[in-house]
C-alpha cells in the first residue's frame, strides 16, 4: 500500500508575502555590526571610580559629569588619568549618565601585579610622567626593595621618578638615602612638625605625578597638605606591629595649582610579573653599566659564572649599599624566574 500526500487546496497559490514574519521586540530598524566612530565627541579625564561610574572632568569646562563604561570596552578597561571620549547626556540634569565610548592614546600607563607569579596585569594610572615615592624614614621602617621595585615599575612606564622621605624630624635620613646616590632620582625631604612644601611642589608643578607608597608613611596626609580639598582620610601606625593601616582605598586624581597628582592605596607588596627582565635590569641604573660588561649569556644571578657583579663586589667597587642593591635586583630576578616556570597556570582573575 502506498501513500500520497495530497496538499490542500490553494496551498500552491501562496508566495513569499503570506510567511510571518516575527517582529523585533526591539525595534523594527534591523541590527548593523557598524558603530558610530564618535569623532566629535567631548573629550573628559577619569578622576575616579566608584562602584562601576566614572567620574569626568570634561575639557574646556569647569564640572564634572558622571559616567558608565560602553560595552565593548568592558574588557579593555578605563584607568584614571585616562582621557575619554563621551555619549549620551553630558548635561547637569540630575540622574543624567553619559557613556564612555573611546580612549584616547594613552603616553604612559603604570600596572602592578598581585604578586610575582600573577601572570594578570592590574593598570592603575594613565597619562602620569611621575611618580612619586613617599618613604618614611621612622615608624614606619623604610623598605628599600619596596622602592627597588617601584623604580623598575616607573622605568617600565616611562615616568620619572621622585623620592618623599616623610617624618624627617624623627630620624635623620642621610644613611637611607646613600643607596641611591648614584641614581637619577629627585629626593625631597619633609617634616612632620614644620611641613615645608615649596621644594616639592615645585617638582611637581605642571606634571600629572602619581603618589605611590607603603601603608602608614604619610602619603595622604602629604596630598591633603599639597590640595587642601581633596580631603583624603588618614589613618596611623600600629604601635605593636609597626604597620600603617590603609585608609586610602581607590586612585584619585586630584588637582593641584598647576598639575595633577594621584593618590593610590598603600600596599606592603608591588608585583612585577608583567615588567620585562630588560627593563627591570635598566631601572637599577646604577648596577646597569656594570652589568653590560657581564659575558653575553650571563643571567646575573648569584651562582652565574663569571658575573661582572660579584667581581665589582669581590674589589669593593660597590659598598654596602651597592650591595644591597644587587641583592635586591637578584631577589626580584629570583622572584620573576620563578614565577615564569608557572606561565602555563592559567591566571587568576581581572584587574
Amino acid at each position: 500500500m502506498s501513500w500520497l500526500y495530497e496538499p490542500e487546496p490553494g496551498a500552491h497559490d501562496l508566495d513569499e508575502t503570506d510567511v510571518r514574519v516575527r517582529p523585533n521586540p526591539k525595534g523594527n530598524k534591523p541590527r548593523t555590526k557598524i558603530r558610530p566612530d564618535h569623532k566629535a565627541a567631548p573629550i573628559g579625564m577619569v578622576l575616579g571610580v566608584d562602584l562601576g561610574r566614572y567620574n569626568i572632568l570634561l575639557d574646556n569646562e569647569a564640572r564634572t559629569i558622571t559616567a558608565t563604561l560602553a560595552k565593548e570596552l568592558r574588557k579593555t578597561g578605563v584607568a584614571v588619568g585616562d582621557r575619554v571620549a563621551l555619549a549620551g547626556d553630558i548635561s547637569e540634569t540630575v540622574g543624567a549618565l553619559a557613556r564612555i565610548v573611546r580612549i584616547e592614546p594613552r603616553s604612559s600607563l603604570l600596572r602592578r601585579s598581585a604578586d610575582d607569579s600573577d601572570q594578570v596585569e592590574r593598570v592603575i594610572v594613565a597619562n602620569a610622567d611621575q611618580m612619586l615615592i613617599v618613604v618614611a624614614i621612622a615608624n614606619p621602617e623604610p623598605r628599600t626593595r619596596l622602592i627597588d621595585r617601584y623604580l623598575a615599575a616607573a622605568f617600565d612606564a616611562g615616568l620619572h621618578p621622585i623620592l618623599c622621605i616623610t617624618k624627617v624630624d624623627l630620624a635623620d635620613p642621610t644613611e637611607f638615602l646613600k643607596n641611591f646616590d648614584s641614581m637619577n632620582v629627585d629626593v625631597v625631604l619633609h617634616r612632620s612638625d614644620e611641613p615645608n612644601l615649596e621644594s616639592l611642589q615645585a617638582i611637581l608643578k605642571g606634571h600629572t605625578s602619581v603618589a605611590v607608597g607603603h601603608s602608614g608613611v604619610g602619603k595622604s596626609t602629604l596630598v591633603n597638605a599639597l590640595a587642601p580639598t581633596a580631603m583624603r582620610a588618614t589613618g596611623h601606625v600600629n604601635a605593636v606591629t609597626g604597620r600603617g593601616r590603609q585608609t586610602s582605598t581607590s586612585v584619585r586624581a586630584i588637582a593641584l595649582e598647576d598639575g595633577w597628582i594621584i593618590d593610590t592605596p598603600g600596599v606592603r607588596s608591588f608585583g612585577l610579573g608583567h615588567i620585562k627582565p630588560e627593563n627591570l635590569l635598566r631601572s637599577f641604573e646604577d648596577l646597569y653599566a656594570i652589568i653590560e660588561t657581564c659575558p653575553r649569556d650571563c643571567n646575573h644571578t648569584a651562582d652565574a659564572p663569571d658575573c661582572a657583579l660579584d667581581d665589582a663586589i669581590a674589589e669593593g667597587k660597590l659598598g654596602d649599599s651597592g650591595v644591597s642593591r644587587v641583592d635586591s635586583l637578584r631577589r626580584i630576578m629570583k622572584s620573576l624566574d620563578g614565577a615564569g616556570e608557572n606561565e602555563a597556570r592559567p591566571p587568576r582573575g581581572t584587574a
